[in-house]
């Protein structure tokens, strides 16, 4: 279990579901359904909703890209973590957010899975973090003109090895978004 100490809880991250990362996203609609869903459980199960919002000069703070897209609404007292890198740690108030909250385990959705998704897998890992990735709930572009695998490969292949990640002390798991349950 998680290494952090009084922190029973889970919370339910969704990362940069922006207009302007997943318009082009493999199965958009899809995945952003999934994500859709798994908030409404965790909102029934008294799980927090994290949303981690990215910032940079592709999507300038308050532009339509920026935006979260108009299928998934935070509520009016979930945290809203901004973020300027990969991780959503790394210079953000993301830990003090989850350490407020008493979370130890943290539930990763979002895009893109070759960037954000991994970056934040291996940061909430490093920073003792159970972590737990929903198979059917993140995604990305299509990035085979510079050399990378296709989507749907780039998503398999982290589902694949995120499955077999572990440190001392910490689970890392994978479910799928009707596997995912909040209250273990």
């Amino acid at each position: 279990m998680t290494t952090l100490d009084n922190r029973p809880h889970s919370a339910l991250l969704v990362i940069d579901v922006q207009n302007g990362v997943v318009q082009g996203a493999y199965e958009r609609d899809k995945v952003v359904a999934t994500i859709a869903g798994l908030v409404e459980r965790a909102r029934g199960a008294g799980v927090e909703v994290v949303w981690v919002q990215h910032n940079s000069d592709e999507l300038p703070t308050d532009s339509e890209a920026w935006r979260y897209v108009p299928e998934l609404e935070r509520g009016e007292r979930e945290a809203l973590v901004q973020k300027y890198y990969g991780d959503s740690f790394e210079g953000t108030d993301l830990e003090q957010v989850l350490a407020e909250r008493g979370v130890g385990r943290v539930f990763v959705s979002g895009a893109q899975t070759d960037a954000c998704i991994r970056s934040t897998l291996h940061g909430a890992m490093a920073r003792g973090y159970d972590t737990v990735l929903v198979s059917d709930a993140h995604t990305t572009e299509d990035l085979t003109a510079y050399g990378a695998p296709t989507p749907d490969k780039v998503i398999s292949h982290t589902n694949l090895y995120w499955r077999f990640s572990d440190a001392p002390g910490r689970v890392a798991a994978v479910v799928t978004a009707a596997d995912a349950d909040f209250t273990t």
